[in-house]
């Protein structure tokens, strides 16, 4: 699957353009990435999407596996592209008030609507309660805005990165996106999102963490890796019998039985 976002609907990520500069490397335009596409994927399907040139939505169904299937719906100005399967989708329809026989981007759209309209909820919990295998972005062509996430295992591959002419593409296959993105391109953080207009790059997994990326060494694909940043946990220390704060020496009794403690630690 692939999809293509010019710079005035998804700003192209300092950290992708940044990996691209470090490593200069030639790059082609958004529209020979559709058409090279096209052309490997045939037969292949292509959408225009947004006001102008807002970008392309594409899949094929050319080498897709048993297990992870591609689709793609359109509802009410929200375009979806789909990649993998859900493990709970007999209970996300009930959650969600679909029919028996909704798919996995037919779902996907109804989640990220409720998102939107009126869930009270973050978007790291919409992602959170999916389960199983899954790559998908969402153009909501009535924001002109993009939401994309990944599973966290990275079951079903997604890679990222900007073009000759400054636009975003996504894509499953990393060897299309290098012809046309050079070093600008990295993989898609697996267990994250990514919104336009919700928070940026996000983990799902871990909200209050930070992601950030690391550039890749030379000879890699691709220039960056995007890693969730985990604090390190404090060190523990163990309280002194004698301090400034306990300016009174402790007593023989004391310090026996604390080494006797120290000694079964």
């Amino acid at each position: 699957m692939l999809g293509i976002f010019s710079g005035t609907v998804v700003p192209p990520p300092e950290e992708l353009v940044a990996a691209g500069s470090r490593s200069p490397s030639p790059k082609t335009t958004a529209s020979d990435l559709v058409a090279r596409f096209q052309e490997i994927a045939s037969p292949a399907m292509s959408v225009r999407i947004g006001d102008g040139d807002g970008g392309h939505l594409a899949y094929s169904h050319r080498g897709e596996s048993a297990f992870n299937a591609r689709s793609f719906a359109v509802k009410d100005e929200i375009y979806c592209l789909f990649e993998g399967a859900l493990d709970n989708l007999g209970s996300l329809r009930q959650h969600y008030g679909l029919s028996k026989n909704a798919s996995e981007v037919l779902l996907v759209i109804e989640a990220y609507k409720a998102l939107r309209d009126r869930a009270p909820h973050p978007p790291s919990r919409m992602v959170g309660l999916l389960s199983g295998s899954f790559a998908f972005l969402v153009f909501d062509g009535s924001t002109s805005s993009l939401f994309a996430a990944s599973d966290p295992e990275g079951k079903v591959p997604l890679y990222w990165g900007t073009t000759a002419d400054g636009c975003v593409a996504f894509c499953d296959d990393v060897d299309l996106l290098k012809g046309s993105c050079g070093k600008s391109l990295a993989p898609f953080p697996r267990g994250c999102f990514y919104s336009t207009n919700m928070g940026g790059l996000r983990s799902y997994e871990n909200p209050k963490n930070r992601v950030t990326a690391v550039p890749s060494p030379e000879g890699e694909i691709c220039g960056a890796t995007f890693k969730v940043f985990l604090p390190p946990r404090p060190e523990t220390s163990r309280p002194l019998l004698f301090s400034p704060l306990n300016p009174h020496p402790p007593s023989d009794s004391q310090v026996e039985a604390t080494a006797l403690f120290a000694a079964t630690l």
